[in-house]
């Protein structure tokens, strides 16, 4: 099946001043757009071409180095997407309890994920997950993902370039500070957490 681009689940003026309308024109309508069209280009009349995204990132992993990059990163972003919103929300209790174990305090937590997005070299991802029932911090390079991993991925921040670089040019930590300080979806974080499995793309 082809995939097709997800809606963003607000309006490009939401998440202003943290990541910008224009921003987010070029990041989901131009980046986003490409990684979709190059993986069902990638896909169309072979066996993967019915396939859910997260079979063919399995099944690309390790075989086929494009259609991995672009596959992982058409999951990656629309799971980003999510993994912001226009205001910050609450954790669930069991979130707020695993938090508090693993890091001692939601604004330790995010310390820690400015800090290690901060401190991530080149281009990639940072990522909040489960595994075994404890939270951490994860990070995947270039275009790298936890969509087939053991983690269950619960919110993940983008560090490439091209997420923040028209809103804060060369101040990648002004762009965690903001996203992190009051825009981070911690319903969505939730959601994941609660189902226990990883976030399909629909």
């Amino acid at each position: 099946m082809a995939f097709s681009l997800p809606d963003l689940p607000y309006a490009d003026t939401a998440l202003a001043p943290a990541v910008s309308a224009e921003t987010l024109s070029f990041h989901h309508g131009k980046h986003h757009k490409a990684y979709i069209d190059k993986t069902n280009a990638a896909i169309e009349g072979t066996a993967h071409a019915d396939a859910s995204l997260e079979d063919v990132i399995v099944a690309s992993r390790g075989t086929n180095q494009g259609l991995f990059n672009n596959s992982a990163q058409t999951w990656n972003h629309a799971f980003y997407w999510h993994s912001m919103a226009p205001e910050s929300t609450a954790p669930s209790d069991e979130l707020a309890a695993k938090i508090n174990e693993a890091f001692g305090s939601v604004e330790e937590l995010k310390t820690q994920l400015a800090d290690r997005g901060v401190g991530h070299f080149a281009s990639g991802w940072v990522w909040l997950a489960e595994k075994d029932g404890k939270l951490s911090i994860e990070e995947t390079h270039d275009g790298d993902t936890l969509a087939d991993s053991d983690f269950n991925p619960l919110l993940t921040i983008d560090v490439w370039e091209h997420a923040y670089y028209l809103d804060h040019q060369n101040a990648r930590p002004a762009y965690l500070k903001a996203v992190i300080d009051g825009k981070l979806n911690w319903a969505f974080a939730s959601e994941n957490l609660a189902r226990g499995t990883a976030w399909q793309y629909a």
